[in-house]
């Protein structure tokens, strides 16, 4: 009896060992769960921001606060249920302490409520549209929203002279926000718009073009998300729009550095607004460029990368101000924080949790024989104006 309660104990005891090992190990480990479209229409998003994170811990290393950082990369496919059951395992069984990626606003989206139940923060690196830190006061945005970068291109546009725009976005958030964002900064200078949506799915352009041509405005704006800016330029060349005196205006994710050579010189005289171009010219840049170039076979990195390779730096500072702690501490370690990026100087706005930074004017130039997003003219401290409305 005597020898059964004594190994019983001992059982006991090296279960509890084992478990506080556990425990302890699992203390020493920050997971990060970077949820991420690697294949299909968006891969190029995933396959950015993922070279970015990872070039990010090769520089800085993998370890934080004396905790171990691990990165788990999932493929969602750009599909909002993928994302929601990849978000749900990765809190449960993997114990992430950040979920971070989001490729496209349906699927930040999706994962918010999980956020605010486990209070996991969400990094998001990419999606634009600007409600989506307004569904979990666990969300952080390292990238951008659309409308931030579209109310500038509208000033410029009006200042220009242009009188009569039409514009054709995608038909999801940050393409609402782009055609409402133009839209109402425009016609307020005096200028008269007509809005055009696209399908997200499988979008053919040419009937939306062929509507422009006959209408003959001064400029048109577009939106569509990263990786199909493409198709959309060369149906804008096939339709002779490039040779009509139309000016060709858009959001930034048109013209992506990393797409920006296959789209060939249908994209020359292109003007767009956005936060970062691999040829912006500034030491912080030049050696991210550099370093981004030699750890992905000379791929150029995009405002995707830019946006992780940020969003890493938000969770890796934040750690260091937590001692490693997530949850809550992590979050408020985050509201607040500025540092100078490859794009120029930027900070999350503690009220919003949304990003604040410049914004810039480009045009699609020739530059020692490859094209570029060339800045001519900038904007500072450009916060989300979507949200500055509601708190005014």
């Amino acid at each position: 009896m005597l020898r059964r309660t004594f190994i019983n104990a001992a059982s006991a005891a090296a279960a509890m060992l084992a478990l506080s090992g556990a425990a302890a190990s699992a203390q020493e480990t920050v997971k990060i769960g970077l949820i991420l479209p690697m294949t299909g229409p968006f891969a190029s998003t995933g396959r950015q921001i993922e070279a970015a994170a990872k070039l990010y811990m090769q520089q800085k290393g993998d370890t934080v606060a004396g905790k171990k950082v691990q990165l788990i990369v999932k493929d969602d496919t750009g599909t909002a249920d993928v994302t929601k059951r990849l978000a749900q395992e990765l809190i449960v069984q993997e114990k992430v302490s950040v979920l971070a990626g989001f490729g496209l606003t349906p699927l930040a989206l999706a994962t918010a409520p999980l956020a605010t139940q486990a209070k996991v923060p969400e990094v998001v690196m990419a999606a634009a549209t600007s409600i989506i830190p307004e569904q979990s006061p666990y969300i952080v945005r390292s990238s951008f929203t659309a409308a931030q970068v579209t109310v500038p291109l509208a000033e410029w546009a009006a200042k220009e002279g242009l009188k009569r725009v039409v514009t054709i976005v995608s038909d999801y958030g940050p393409g609402i926000d782009v055609e409402k964002a133009f839209t109402e900064t425009f016609t307020k200078a005096g200028g008269q718009v007509e809005n055009l949506r696209v399908p997200l799915a499988n979008p053919d352009f040419s009937p939306f073009l062929q509507k422009v041509a006959d209408a003959k405005p001064d400029a048109l704006l577009a939106f569509v998300p990263s990786g199909v800016g493409a198709q959309f330029m060369k149906q804008f060349v096939e339709r002779g729009l490039d040779k009509s005196g139309i000016r060709f205006l858009a959001e930034g994710s048109v013209t992506d550095d990393d797409l920006l050579n296959n789209i060939g010189d249908v994209a020359l005289g292109a003007v767009t607004s956005h936060h970062y171009s691999a040829a912006h010219d500034s030491p912080e840049n030049k050696a991210f460029v550099e370093a981004f170039k030699k750890a992905n076979n000379g791929m150029r990195p995009n405002f995707m990368a830019v946006g992780g390779y940020d969003g890493m730096h938000l969770i890796y500072e934040g750690l260091k101000k937590t001692n490693g702690a997530g949850g809550q501490a992590l979050i408020d370690a985050m509201k607040g924080m500025s540092w100078t990026s490859p794009r120029g100087p930027v900070s999350i706005d503690p009220q919003t949790r949304d990003i604040v930074q410049t914004v810039y004017i480009r045009k699609v130039e020739r530059k020692d024989g490859e094209l570029y997003n060339v800045e001519f003219a900038t904007i500072p401290n450009v916060k989300d104006p979507v949200k500055a409305a509601k708190s005014n």
